[in-house]
């Protein structure tokens, strides 16, 4: 079976990366920043209205997007140099976790892979496997056996309390880890991705890129008491999520589900969702949704962004026009050049 490990195109990001869906977290506000006439053109009567009433709240503003433009900016070379760090100098407590096994992965899981594998397969067949939920097209089943995820939390712990360098894994989301800085993704990701993933979300999402989804974006968030608790309504740069809860012991932290981003929050009556352990959420990348807070405990997730070029190249999920590309590490954002390929590629990982 090819691996997207083994590509032979570059992978890019679109330049509105730098500017598009920055977070306000003191006013959970999505913001877009090109120029500082433009920013308050578009949002200071949004913002006093929401707090910020003075000059100097204003400028503190614009000094926190300076910092995160700054931040996206040299992202790629500096999460490059903590990769580079990371392999020289952490060692892995659980080394095995590194690596996909099938003894990882609950019975229904597999129960449901296989299905899809076979040359009958249906969406209405699948549907009658797992577990739909109240908000539209947003799926539950177990993923992992819990012995996995317990290792697998153990390993971040280990992690996050060596001194090896550390990035967060997006703006919202302060505590966690970025797996691919971790050395996740061509043992771990990559597999779940091509032979678990990929033919559920072929049957699943055909229309928003299931077929041919041929990179990610991975990592684990932390909600504690004293850390984040909660995540803010957003939607995801990916064609289609998996949100898998680890554990460990927590009440409350529902997700809620609203509509898909073009609706506005008027018009959107939200869903909640309970997230269990071992279990994981399948739903279009963005279907806009969220986190309440936990009450007790602490509650680890993996998040898995996965993303179609073939899709994403005609349209930037991001900033709604047709991409403009700057070369990126790994598999950047997802964009190509030559989505052809990409695409061939991934019906020849659905059809084996």
């Amino acid at each position: 079976m090819p691996s997207d490990t083994d590509h032979k195109w570059a992978f890019y990001t679109c330049s509105c990366f730098i500017t598009e869906n920055i977070f306000l977290e003191e006013f959970k506000l999505h913001v877009r920043f090109q120029s500082e006439h433009q920013f308050r053109s578009d949002y200071q009567a949004v913002l006093k209205k929401l707090g910020c009433g003075t000059d100097k709240q204003f400028k503190d503003i614009l000094n926190k997007i300076a910092e995160e433009v700054e931040r996206r900016q040299s992202f790629d070379v500096k999460s490059a140099e903590r990769a580079a760090v990371i392999k020289a100098v952490y060692t892995p407590l659980h080394k095995h976790v590194y690596h996909l096994q099938e003894s990882y992965l609950a019975p229904e899981f597999k129960q449901m892979v296989d299905y899809c594998r076979g040359k009958e397969a249906v969406e209405e067949g699948l549907l009658r496997l797992m577990r739909t939920e109240a908000a539209p097209r947003v799926y539950r089943f177990p993923v992992f056996e819990r012995t996995f995820c317990d290792d697998l939390i153990e390993e971040l712990e280990h992690f996050e309390q060596s001194a090896a360098p550390k990035g967060r894994p997006n703006t919202m989301n302060h505590y966690g880890v970025l797996l691919n800085e971790l050395g996740f993704d061509d043992g771990f990701v990559t597999p779940l991705r091509e032979r678990f993933l990929q033919p559920l979300t072929s049957l699943l999402y055909p229309d928003a890129g299931g077929l041919c989804l041929d990179s990610h974006k991975a990592f684990v968030v932390k909600y504690d008491m004293h850390e984040d608790l909660d995540l803010s309504y957003h939607y995801d740069n990916a064609e289609v999520t998996l949100n898998v809860s680890l554990g460990k012991e927590f009440t409350e932290g529902n997700l809620y589900f609203g509509d898909m981003r073009q609706v506005p929050l008027s018009e959107t009556a939200c869903t909640e969702l309970e997230h269990k352990v071992t279990e994981g959420l399948l739903h279009r990348g963005q279907h806009m949704h969220g986190a309440l807070p936990i009450s007790s405990g602490q509650r680890w997730n993996l998040v898995v962004w996965m993303r179609a070029s073939e899709k994403r190249n005609k349209l930037c999920p991001m900033c709604n026009k047709k991409p403009s590309l700057v070369v990126g590490e790994g598999f950047a954002d997802g964009f190509t050049q030559d989505s052809g390929s990409s695409l061939l590629q991934n019906v020849s990982c659905v059809l084996h």
